[in-house]
This record gives C-alpha cells, sequence and structure tokens, in this order.
C-alpha cells in the first residue's frame, strides 16, 4: 500500500504578515494606558535601541518592558481586556490579503498556524476567532498565585525559535509547509517552507 501523502501546512507570522502592523505595544496601551506605556520604553529605551541594534536578544528587551507594565497583574484580570483586543484585531488590525490566503488554506483542508514572536495572551483567542489549528506564540510566565511576572515563558518566538516550535508541534510528521512572513524574524521558517512567502510592498511575493 502506497504511503499517505505528507499533509499541508500553512504557518503564518503574525506582527505585519497577518496584522498590519505590530500588535503588542497597542496591547500594552489599552492594558496599561498611554502615559504608563510611554514611561516604561523611555525608561527602557537603551535596552530597546540595544535590541534593535543586535547586541541583546530581542526577548531581553520585551521582558525589561513587560515588567514594567504586566507585573504583578492578575492573570484573571488580564485575560477579558485580551480577549476584546482579540477581537479588536479581527475587526479592524487584519491585513486583508493574508487573511484571504489564511482562509483560501483553511477551504483546501489544510492545516492552519499562526506561529509569532507576539503573546500567546491574545493571540490565541484570536487563533479560536480564526479556526487555525494551532497558535504558537510566546508564553508570558505566570507565578503560583496567579500573576504575571513579566518574563516570558519558553523563550521568545523569533527566528530559529519559529521552526524549532513548528518542529515540535509537527512531532515528526512529515508535511509540505506553506509559509508566510515579513521580516528578518521570519527567515528560517521561510527557509524551512516548500512554499515561502515575504510580505513585500503591500503584496505577498514567493520567496527564491
Amino acid at each position: 500500500m502506497a504511503a499517505a501523502p505528507p499533509r499541508v501546512v500553512a504557518a503564518f507570522d503574525f506582527d505585519g504578515t497577518l496584522s498590519r502592523r505590530d500588535s503588542l505595544m497597542p496591547f500594552l496601551h489599552r492594558l496599561s494606558g498611554g502615559p504608563a506605556v510611554l514611561r516604561v520604553v523611555l525608561w527602557r529605551l537603551p535596552l530597546i535601541l540595544a535590541a534593535g541594534a543586535g547586541w541583546i536578544s530581542r526577548g531581553r528587551a520585551k521582558e525589561a518592558v513587560l515588567r514594567g507594565l504586566i507585573a504583578g497583574r492578575r492573570l484573571e484580570e488580564v485575560e477579558p481586556v485580551a480577549e476584546r483586543f482579540a477581537r479588536h484585531l479581527l475587526g479592524s488590525g487584519m491585513w486583508r490579503p493574508a487573511l484571504e490566503r489564511l482562509e483560501w488554506h483553511r477551504s483546501r483542508g489544510d492545516a492552519v498556524v499562526i506561529v509569532s514572536a507576539s503573546p500567546a495572551l491574545y493571540l490565541a483567542p484570536l487563533g479560536r476567532l480564526l479556526g487555525v489549528d494551532a497558535v504558537l506564540a510566546t508564553g508570558l510566565e505566570v507565578d503560583p498565585a496567579g500573576r504575571l511576572t513579566g518574563r516570558l515563558s519558553g523563550g521568545n518566538v523569533r527566528g530559529p525559535a519559529k521552526v524549532d516550535r513548528l518542529e515540535a508541534w509537527l512531532g515528526g510528521h512529515p508535511a509540505e509547509l506553506w509559509a508566510y512572513g515579513n521580516s528578518g524574524g521570519d527567515r528560517q521558517l521561510l527557509a524551512r517552507a516548500d512554499h515561502g512567502f515575504r510580505k513585500r510592498w503591500r503584496r505577498l511575493r514567493p520567496v527564491s
């Protein structure tokens, strides 16, 4: 008996690919308010600039900002804000061409996965609204008392970590992989794909 063909999996980056722009700062603005976000960003600006220059990891800079804005908050109080933010993103924050490609994959019966460095806190409810098969996003640590610590849980899902998370989800099973991204943080994911597409000039262009 012939072996079954590998299943088809479509992996989408979120910020700037499925979404029209970055989502973390708008979420933190909604959660903590503009003045608080501005104060923490200015306080942590040297780390943010160092991460942009590649001198430190982006995960370290992200934790520095998160500690200043969400550390000590109860998860049960933050989750409703994340749910509302997910609905907001679906209503007005998505980039239509990528969303249409996601729906095309779903209509074919392909497995659809979001692989993102943004927090699973709001991407998981968004994934449920979109009907995707999995959301492989950055986790946020919660202490035994149910409070967010501001630290990442399992690392920042960017660059090689995107491929690692996807491979773990595939569990060693073969798959024909379609991947969609827009930045250097997606380079390894696009290189892993059988069919890679990068967002450039408001179009999804095949990666050569």
